[in-house]
């Protein structure tokens, strides 16, 4: 890549951070931005302060190894520094559903400020999930407002989503399957194309010999489709939404299926994943999704629908299924156990999903607010989530914390998992007889319902058809 390139990227969460890093690594000189000092620091010693496989190796190899990546909090000298700079800020939801633009705006401010003391060409990308018309009228309006300058003309403006699943962030960074550029003038987006390029180029070098060897894969450059900035804002909301569509698909589905003897939505969905029309991605029948993508983008996207004067009856009854999955697993305990209350519940995995600590929207959330009504003691245990779930503002002291998979069941009636991480698809039937009662509600379908069957466990999966 040209030696001349030199990136600010603004927000430092899985997107930001991660997206700094690849530059990095590729030996491009990266500043990563962020208000918060301590996330700052932490990035400066080479560390992390969040868990994503194979991302504490990376930090430390471009920050302390290659010296290409640094943090700051200082957003217009870094962009002043740089002639690219990617807007990788998070967009929150509202209490309404609608997308908080606060960040995107004061980053846009930043930008702005610091290309008013700049005479040389500066691209600005946005990378933020944000909907349609923000990058055209508020990101290019507050940048001209505060730079004096033209976009297309002194500056140029790209939209380009991210689409990274949490667990393989760094995986989906290096390995995309194609780059989205909404560009607002030609020039925008011819420059961006060519950095995309240059960034997964098939080279022989440490970068690619090294995530080939991890991954098995080989680096190179994906698909390009390039478009109007709209319609780059639209792809990423219409890509979530179809997802989470998926998934509330399988999970209404498996609720239907529970209610028929012998049938298991596990068979169903991987017959019509076969099914090339299909395919087998996102048919997993379990609690629920959640995380900072699915729930806050589908929210978003049908407040602005609404604000547009179209109801969009679809991804309403997306939120709908998704939030009745959390309560299924209460049902379903309550069906084995009975009354809840005075029993003690065994969750295994509280992170939103398996190889991350994000408890953004996680079930396991939902779930033990319901428990805790109901009067249960809730024993939880997770292998990387639980720093995050102590946190107040997430689960805090609402349940209590086991350090082993062991003390979690240990004299429980009832355990409920949540989460299909590795270490618990090892588990075997006898793991649970240490248990009062035991009673497995497996919400992610991760185990072989014949096995414990044939060991005396009481078992029950969603979308598991109900055994006589």
């Amino acid at each position: 890549m040209e030696k001349s390139i030199k990136v600010s990227v603004a927000g430092t969460g899985y997107v930001g951070l991660i997206t700094a890093a690849i530059f990095a690594d590729r030996g491009i000189h990266t500043i990563a931005l962020d208000v918060d000092k301590e996330k700052v620091a932490i990035v400066n010693k080479g560390e992390t302060f969040f868990f994503e496989p194979n991302l504490e190796p990376l930090i430390k190899r471009v920050v302390l190894d290659k010296k290409t990546l640094r943090a700051s909090t200082d957003a217009i000298e870094a962009i002043k520094d740089s002639n690219i700079t990617f807007i990788c800020v998070g967009t929150p939801s509202i209490k309404d559903g609608s997308i908080d633009l606060q960040y995107v705006k004061q980053v846009s401010k930043d930008i702005g400020e610091a290309l008013a003391k700049k005479d040389e060409y500066h691209l600005v990308v946005a990378k933020s999930t944000i909907v349609p018309n923000t990058t055209r009228n508020i990101i290019k309006e507050i940048i001209e407002q505060h730079s004096g300058k033209i976009a297309g003309k002194d500056f140029g403006l790209c939209m380009s989503p991210e689409f990274l699943r949490e667990g393989q962030s760094v995986q989906d960074t290096i390995f995309p399957d194609r780059i989205i550029i909404g560009y607002i003038e030609e020039k925008s987006g011819l420059k961006l194309e060519e950095i995309f390029k240059q960034l997964y180029e098939e080279k022989d070098d440490d970068f690619s010999k090294i995530w080939e060897q991890i991954y098995h894969k080989k680096v190179n450059c994906p698909k390009i489709i390039k478009c109007s900035l709209e319609t780059a804002e639209c792809i990423k909301y219409a890509n979530n939404s179809f997802l989470a569509t998926k998934i509330s698909f399988i999970n209404e589905f498996a609720n239907i299926c529970e209610r028929i003897e012998g049938v298991d939505i596990n068979q169903i969905a991987e017959a019509i994943g076969l099914d090339f029309r299909i395919n087998p991605h996102f048919l997993r029948a379990g609690a629920g999704f959640g995380g900072s993508c699915f729930p806050k983008d589908v929210n978003a996207i049908m407040h602005f629908a609404e604000k547009h004067q179209y109801n969009p009856g679809l991804l309403h009854s997306v939120i709908k299924v998704n939030e009745h999955q959390a309560l299924r697993m209460i049902e379903l305990a309550e069906e084995k156990a009975g009354d809840l209350r005075g029993k003690k519940i065994a969750l295994l995995g509280l992170s939103f999903k398996p190889d991350t600590d994000d408890m953004r929207n996680a079930p396991s959330i939902k779930i033990i607010d319901y428990l805790i009504a109901k009067g249960a003691n809730v024993f939880g245990y997770d292998p990387e989530a639980m720093k995050e779930a102590k946190k107040d503002s997430w689960i805090g002291n609402k349940i209590s914390y086991a350090e082993t998979i062991k003390e979690a069941l240990d004299a429980a009636d009832v355990c409920l998992l949540l989460t299909e991480w590795a270490e618990f698809r090892k588990l075997q039937p006898t793991d649970f007889k240490i248990m009062k009662t035991p009673i497995l509600i497996d919400g992610r379908r991760i185990f072989d319902y014949k096995k414990f069957y044939e060991e005396g466990i009481q078992y029950a999966g969603i979308g598991l058809g109900n055994k006589k």
